[in-house]
């Protein structure tokens, strides 16, 4: 896995997956493990969530034997540890890049399949610079000019798991029709967002529906932003990753992983897919949408 294509996130997650289900295998409870570990629980409850940051090879190797894993499986969980070491392009940019974002930025870097629904705003993978700016400098409103230079290059970079040439991620996006009313900037700046995101439409790994206003809402409430992300399968077809349920707020987001809410949100992405245009018709809308901002300038 490369710098581009991943980050920590993902291993780490693997890894207490892994151990996790070597634990319960055995019949052994966290506080037990721990114990024999010299370890508090919640030391090793974190190393099972993916949250410890630094971990250290020789441990992995004492929970191998302790889970009685063998020699070749300790190795492989050994080599996980190993890539939880290495650096990602986004850490570079420091501060900008809270704890919770980085979680985030791992998981979205390493999937292969993004499915969203987002009512108010382009989402962050299909923004131009100009609108991610007007964005930034709202949300961000004590940021300097260089600091919001910086939010926007993280924001282009991102998006290069849609566009690069080597195996790019799919996407499926459903847009309110709000998101093609809602000025943002200017209404230059919306004419090109909205070119952009026909644009980008027409590749043969993205997929943009708009739900039009006339849909109402067609699972009976707002879900309010949600993505939904796939990550690749093993040799046996088993995903290396369950899939996660990404929920934006105002104030960040949270993950939801249990399968009876990544179900709820597939099925209620495939309601509102199914209520929204086709691909064309969205295309369609989307371009002429910007004509009519031109038009009014």
């Amino acid at each position: 896995m490369s710098e581009e294509e991943g980050g920590s996130t993902l291993p780490r997650r693997q890894l207490g997956r892994h151990l996790r289900e070597a634990r319960e295998a055995l019949g052994m409870t966290l506080i037990e493990s721990a114990k024999l570990m010299e370890w508090g629980k919640s030391s090793l409850q974190r190393l099972e969530k993916g949250q410890t940051e630094k971990i250290r090879t020789h441990d992995i190797r004492l929970l191998g034997e302790q889970y009685q894993l063998g020699a070749e499986r300790t190795a492989d969980l050994i080599a996980l540890a190993e890539q939880t070491a290495v650096k990602s392009w986004w850490h570079d940019y420091g501060a900008l890049i809270t704890p919770a974002f980085d979680v985030y930025m791992g998981l979205e870097s390493s999937s292969r399949g993004l499915t969203q629904f987002q009512p108010s705003a382009a989402p962050g993978l299909l923004q131009t610079a100009d609108y991610s700016r007007a964005l930034d400098v709202l949300y961000f409103p004590n940021d300097s000019p260089e600091e919001i230079d910086r939010r926007v290059e993280i924001r282009t970079r991102r998006q290069g798991l849609l566009t690069r040439r080597n195996k790019p991620a799919t996407y499926t996006a459903v847009l309110q029709e709000s998101v093609l009313r809602t000025v943002i900037g200017s209404r230059k700046v919306m004419a090109a967002q909205l070119r952009h995101l026909a644009d980008l439409s027409a590749h043969p790994n993205v997929d943009i529906r708009v739900l039009p206003f006339r849909a109402g809402l067609p699972v009976g409430l707002s879900t309010g932003p949600f993505l939904i992300l796939d990550f690749d399968v093993d040799k046996k077809g088993k995903p290396e990753e369950p899939s996660v349920v990404y929920v934006e707020s105002f104030t960040g987001g949270i993950f939801l992983e249990r399968l009876v809410d990544l179900d709820r949100y597939r099925e209620a992405h495939g309601v509102i897919q199914r209520a929204a245009l086709d691909a064309q018709p969205s295309r369609d809308l989307l371009r002429e949408s910007a004509k009519e901002y031109e038009r009014g300038r």
